[in-house]
């Protein structure tokens, strides 16, 4: 790993509070119905238990999609790989898919198109951070929790190389001699 240090971008008071909003938010629109809440690992893990914990007056149920566009690497490759699908098929399913951070699109835009082939009553996305100026591709982001720069984030499920996923906050990772 090249010499680096994480400096704070959002603190775990502020994510705690925006994740509240956000499931109040889902609870109301998705009011008295079922909800199959989709989260895609290994990034948005936190960021959906965290979700789920703050749901209200809903059923759900969750799952867990993993892919694969980055490996080792700060930038993604484009090429998106599922290396784990849903145990259960999705069709006629009210659908939220819970994404850690979305910036090219490429990911997001995949896994959307991998479930709308399954037909399901409705889906929604809810993404923690986005970097919208990044985009390569049109992606429907319905739920947003944080705009950011176009900076190297870590913390609260989101890793490097494996690393910093414990973090309880968002760090940018500085690279230092650069």
């Amino acid at each position: 790993m090249r010499l680096h240090r994480i400096e704070p971008l959002i603190e775990a008071d502020a994510l705690s509070a925006r994740v509240r909003d956000l499931a109040m938010q889902i609870s109301v629109d998705y009011q008295g119905r079922d909800l199959l809440v989709v989260g895609i690992l290994k990034g948005a893990f936190v960021f959906c238990a965290d979700l789920l914990r703050n749901l209200h007056g809903l059923r759900t149920q969750v799952d867990f999609i993993a892919c694969s566009s980055y490996g080792v690497a700060t930038e993604t490759s484009g090429v998106v790989r599922i290396l784990k699908d849903l145990n259960e098929p999705v069709t006629g399913r009210e659908v939220l898919l819970v994404e850690d951070i979305v910036d090219t699109g490429l990911t997001l835009q995949y896994l959307q198109a991998h479930l709308h082939r399954q037909h399901p009553r409705s889906l929604r996305t809810a993404v923690l951070l986005d970097k919208p100026y990044r985009r390569q591709v049109s992606v429907q982001v319905d739920y947003r929790g944080f705009e950011i720069p176009d900076v190297f984030v870590v913390g609260y499920g989101i890793d490097w190389a494996e690393h910093y996923r414990h973090l309880p906050y968002i760090g940018v990772v500085r690279f230092l001699n650069d």
